[in-house]
């Protein structure tokens, strides 16, 4: 277990080959700052280059996953922008969104508590969701009078839990909870609270012993299928599955399945090939 030096705003550690961030403004519910926007990012930008990183937990401490911007740092600042100043914001506020989606290895949003605005959009952007009983979550953008459409929810939303739902809750922005966020799809998995962190590093360590460079391309065959004619997809996934197929993972899934043994996908060359 190695820990680096890290930003006030949250926490940074490493247990092998799992990055765990802790948003660490409990006292705020986790709201984000300017710095907290800007420092998230550039730490997804950097996992990317990270080569022994192959998983990315994302949690907060105390009570609250994430609250959304913090309405005295951020919302009151906003009033005194004009328009280039204030699309000069929501621009940083998607590159978050989009460093997360494009970082090439599985990020996990363990849902500590409450999980709104900006929140909800991070836990969304996040490739699986595993939540506690008490983390309800709400995209509460239209409550103070902005569009539903944040951060890339409305492109997400729907994909995740279809068309129908998405309008309800990018529309009325109310709460929902845990249990109903898992009956539509958004959260994958709901354990007591006590449950969450065990919960959640079983299956961050299941992925993170899996074949990295597989997921990583899973991961982009996601991304990019979102725009793609069913054509445009198989043609996608068939040369990406032919690219896998010379990954030394490839021949070492079948070495033990004849061997009638666990594979060992931690190898350097399957990882970066």
């Amino acid at each position: 277990m190695t820990k680096e030096p890290k930003p006030v705003s949250f926490d940074y550690e490493e247990r092998e080959s799992i990055a765990l961030i802790t948003l660490n403004r409990p006292e705020r519910l986790n709201s984000l700052t300017f710095e907290v926007y800007r420092e998230l990012t550039e730490l997804f930008v950097a996992l990317k280059r990270r080569d022994n990183i192959r998983l990315v937990i994302l949690t907060g401490r105390g009570r609250g996953f994430c609250s959304g911007g913090d309405v005295e740092d951020i919302i009151g600042e906003l009033f005194k922008r004009d328009m280039s100043g204030l699309l000069q914001f929501t621009r940083m506020t998607c590159e978050l969104i989009r460093s997360i989606r494009g970082l090439d290895k599985p990020v996990i949003a363990s849902l500590n508590g409450t999980v709104a605005g900006a929140g909800a959009v991070i836990a969304l952007a996040s490739d699986i969701r595993i939540a506690c009983e008490s983390a309800r979550i709400g995209f509460l953008f239209v409550k103070v009078g902005l569009a539903g459409a944040d951060m890339g929810a409305a492109f997400l939303l729907p994909r995740v839990v279809g068309l129908g739902k998405a309008t309800e809750m990018l529309f009325y922005g109310d709460f929902v909870t845990a249990a109903e966020a898992a009956s539509v799809g958004l959260y994958n998995k709901v354990v007591p609270d006590a449950e969450l962190e065990g919960e959640t590093m079983k299956w961050a360590k299941r992925l993170a012993a899996g074949p990295g460079f597989a997921l990583s391309m899973t991961k982009a065959a996601l991304n990019r299928e979102l725009h793609l004619s069913l054509d445009a997809a198989l043609e996608s996934e068939a040369q990406a599955q032919a690219i896998c197929m010379l990954n030394p993972d490839f021949r070492e899934a079948y070495e033990a399945f004849k061997e009638k043994r666990q594979a060992n996908f931690n190898s350097e060359a399957g990882r970066t090939q």
